[in-house]
């Protein structure tokens, strides 16, 4: 499943693309990816037809386009209100799932073979016209939802245009390390509250967004912390060096363009992530840890089972807790 760097990319790429043109008309061609859209089809089509995309937004692996629609341009006009206009209400709601692509394509390029939804949109100085929603195991899905307002009062999430608005799906979410408004404080107390293993704290949405099960092990490798380290023993001084570390390596993978295991994981242009040439932990068991081998240490990346998962670990540069929790 695409992490935090690989929807940051694909955020992005919308971005550059989307922001500011009218979806003109939609077609829905396997109903299964709006399934999440309960009013069904019809709903669907009506509330997108004639909308303009104002932003592409993430918090977490969350994604969502705020939308400016008829009903919503009506009501700011009746309010007679500059602040009505700039808050959308409502955002078509995207979820990746395990093989979900979103893909800009212009009209004479053929429909892929797992084509679900098309997005036509307004043309734009000879930008693709088209926004694909493509997805083989269909796990994923579009849908629209309401936006309702922050808890902290901040930026719903990482976009173009700040408002203190976040989809009603991704309230519950944390914010994430790249977040310029995560707060470490708040961060700290939670983590500290939870009583359980580390990793098992950094996968929990409501405690910090966007840490998946490879970027975990690669922020616990860099931080020289176990996975298993109980995490109301957690020293602040530890807790800085693992957010540091989150932030480093999701930065480095963002750079890189994501990390890419599966063909099916590629960004708006069709181009997959190669950060996992880079990897220091992550599926490396049995190969020498390269923090202990740069200092003439023997540590060798080892695998072990963590919640009907994988974690990689070096026993030296990563010693495991007596006292640790899963």
């Amino acid at each position: 499943m695409p992490e935090l760097p690989e929807v940051e990319v694909v955020r992005r790429g919308l971005a550059r693309w989307v922001r500011g043109r009218t979806i003109t008309s939609v077609d829905v061609l396997d109903p299964r990816s709006i399934r999440r859209h309960a009013l069904g089809t019809e709903d669907f089509i009506g509330n997108l037809e004639n909308s303009t995309v104002l932003d592409v937004v993430r918090r977490g692996k969350f994604l969502w386009m705020p939308l400016r629609t008829e009903e919503s341009r009506s009501a700011a006009g009746t309010a007679g209100d500059v602040s009505a206009e700039a808050m959308p209400g409502v955002a078509l709601m995207a979820h990746l799932g395990m093989s979900g692509q979103l893909l800009m394509q212009d009209p004479g390029v053929p429909d892929e073979k797992h084509l679900k939804v098309r997005l036509r949109l307004s043309s734009s100085d000879g930008m693709p016209e088209q926004l694909r929603f493509v997805d083989q195991r269909i796990f994923g899905g579009l849908f629209v939802t309401s936006l309702v307002p922050t808890p902290d009062g901040g930026p719903g999430g990482q976009g173009e245009t700040p408002l203190p608005e976040i989809a009603e799906e991704a309230s519950h979410i944390a914010r994430d390390p790249l977040d310029p408004h995560f707060s470490f404080d708040d961060f700290y107390r939670k983590i500290k509250a939870r009583k359980t293993g580390l990793k098992r704290a950094l996968l929990d949405q409501g405690v910090i967004s966007g840490i998946g099960n490879i970027y975990a092990d690669e922020a616990l490798w860099r931080a020289k912390l176990h996975y298993a380290k109980p995490t109301d023993t957690l020293k602040r001084s530890d807790a800085v060096r693992l957010v540091d570390a989150a932030k480093e390596v999701m930065s480095d993978a963002l750079a890189a363009g994501g990390t890419s295991f599966d063909s099916l994981y590629v960004n708006v242009n069709g181009a997959s992530g190669y950060f996992a040439r880079s990897l220091d932990a992550y599926g490396r068991a049995g190969e020498p840890c390269r923090r202990c081998a740069a200092i003439g240490l023997p540590g060798v990346i080892k695998r072990e089972q963590f919640m009907n998962r994988s974690s990689y670990t070096c026993p030296i540069c990563q010693p495991k807790p007596r006292n640790g929790r899963w």
